[in-house]
């Protein structure tokens, strides 16, 4: 009833960007924080950048400078700038938000995930 969906990903060369898109949508109240995570082969699935319905955000401290998160509340979307790529930026971007649905329930929902490669 309520979906993620991202967009963005793809192949690009070190110190290129890439812009990734994350759309919410279904029985939607409201949305809370909504966070990119990255998964790295072999490696656990690690915070890269949150932002509050407020607009406050957070970074991973190997992005901080290079990656910004922003979002749109009217499209209930969220987007991830990245720009100077690096190799070790490679991994599944996945999107996650806090959302209340209609009915008043609070969950947590996950997008697909977008792959990201940085070639060398």
């Amino acid at each position: 009833q309520v979906q993620l969906v991202e967009s963005g990903g793809g192949l690009v060369q070190a110190g290129g960007s890439l812009r990734l898109s994350c759309a919410a949508s279904g029985r939607i109240s409201s949305i809370n924080a909504m966070d990119w995570y990255r998964q790295a082969p072999g490696k656990q699935r690690e915070l890269v950048a949150g932002i509050t319905s407020r607009g406050s955000t957070n970074y991973e401290d190997s992005v901080k400078g290079r990656f910004t998160i922003s979002r749109d509340n009217a499209k209930n979307t969220v987007y991830l700038q990245m720009n100077s790529l690096k190799p070790e930026d490679t991994a599944v971007y996945y999107c996650n938000a806090d959302i209340w649905d209609w009915d008043t329930r609070r969950h947590v929902y996950w997008g697909q995930g977008t792959q990201v490669t940085v070639s060398s």
